[in-house]
């Protein structure tokens, strides 16, 4: 087979891996809008602290040319030509294909006024980090304002104050990653983020970017005008999509995909950050842009662009802060529980989310042995209640007990 595939994100490189693997007589054409190797966005932050290329570059600078894959760089799409069946990229070129794959990712969404300023910088990926870096290694920047007090903007300020830059977070809610955590566990993190020296700006909103000829403000709601060296936008990502505008292929927030993962144009399959799949809790549409469900996505979409004919079993929301200090993981939902248990001793919690009995989410900070306890407990629908309270006391973990309560949920 003749595939193709738009992205070399950790979904598609690892379809792309998957396709040499189990077609080893095709041909596989990888195409990035970067100049860069296939990366993982995620290991970005680790990268500009330490220098290492390691886990930046997971499978290797060479991953190419090794696996036999025609990767082209600085290719940008700008439509799929499903009639024909070719890509079509910027430069007019016309790519065939006889099966494609879609891991185009996402991009920054900075849904506020002057967001089209030149000055304005991401973390999204590593194109515009590695220039708001370089300015802070060269000395040209001492301060920095991130609007955004999600995900990235804490992982980006924690970098960033470690290179000695004065960090100030702007965020709407009150508390830190509002739809990650919950306001007990986000009191753990903002305290680490404070003996950091990140200042923090909660509950207020950011209306518009400003400065001439390059952006330098942030103007908040109540007119106040704040300044800084960066002007960095963390207000969230959407699915790169905007090139299928004119194409048969179905789109919401993301791509619609079905249970294959493919497409509404057969033969035509999407899988990372732009897939809108069905969530394993809820079964409705979303899109689960963590890594892991990148590359298990990568793999499924490829192996059934193939044939296989898997069917991929959706993923459940799950974040971790690995640079605070203080580790923290957050899995499944918070919505709507009938019951929370909650355990905390100075730097240490755990908070479990029950509904029916059985896990919908949890939080730990500080000891966070028992988050693959709790994942396996939430994932197989165990009913939890014979634990009692004991289920987030220190000493929980994946011993005879909560093995034979596994087996018999």
């Amino acid at each position: 087979m003749r595939a193709v595939i738009i992205g070399t994100g950790p979904a598609g490189i690892t379809a792309a891996e998957t396709l040499r693997s189990h077609d080893p007589t095709g041909s596989v054409v990888a195409l990035s809008t970067e100049p860069y190797p296939p990366y993982s966005p995620a290991a970005m932050a680790d990268h500009f602290l330490t220098g290492r290329d390691e886990t930046l570059y997971w499978k290797g600078t060479d991953v190419a040319e090794r696996r036999g894959i025609d990767e082209r760089r600085e290719a940008a799409v700008i439509a799929i030509d499903v009639d024909n069946h070719e890509v079509v990229l910027r430069d007019d070129t016309r790519i065939p294909y006889e099966g494609l794959i879609i891991a185009s990712g996402s991009k920054l969404n900075a849904p506020l006024e002057g967001a089209e300023l030149p000055g304005i910088l991401d973390f999204k990926s590593m194109r515009m980090a590695d220039e708001l870096i370089g300015r802070v290694k060269r000395g040209e920047a001492r301060s920095a304002l991130i609007v955004g007090n999600g995900f990235i903007g804490v992982e980006l300020s924690l970098l960033l104050a470690d290179l000695g830059v004065d960090v100030t977070i702007i965020g709407r809610r009150p508390w830190i990653m509002p739809r990650a955590l919950d306001t007990v566990t986000a009191a753990v993190a903002q305290r680490g983020l404070v003996e950091r020296g990140v200042k923090l700006r909660l509950g207020v909103e950011a209306k518009a970017f400003v400065g001439s000829p390059n952006v330098n403000s942030v103007r908040l709601d109540d007119g106040q005008l704040l300044q800084a060296d960066l002007i960095v936008a963390a207000t969230g990502v959407k699915p790169h999509v905007e090139f299928l505008k004119d194409s048969p292929i179905v789109t919401d927030w993301g791509i619609y995909v079905d249970d294959t993962l493919q497409t509404s144009v057969p033969g035509i399959f999407a899988a990372g950050d732009v897939a809108e799949a069905r969530d394993w809790l809820t079964g409705e549409r979303f899109v689960h842009a963590i890594f892991p469900n990148a590359v298990n996505q990568g793999e499924i979409a490829a192996s059934n662009l193939l044939g296989a004919n898997l069917t991929y079993d959706g993923a459940e929301a799950m974040n971790s802060l690995k640079h605070l200090g203080i580790p923290i993981v957050a899995m499944g939902t918070i919505d709507e529980p009938d019951e929370v248990l909650r355990w905390e001793s100075g730097s240490s919690l755990r908070s479990v989310y029950l509904r029916g009995g059985t896990i919908i989410g949890a939080q730990l900070a500080g000891d966070i042995r028992a988050a693959g306890v709790y994942r396996s407990l939430m994932l197989r629908r165990a009913d939890v209640r014979c634990f009692g309270r004991g289920l987030v006391e220190p000493g929980f973990d994946i011993g005879n007990v909560i093995w034979d309560a596994l087996v018999a949920s």
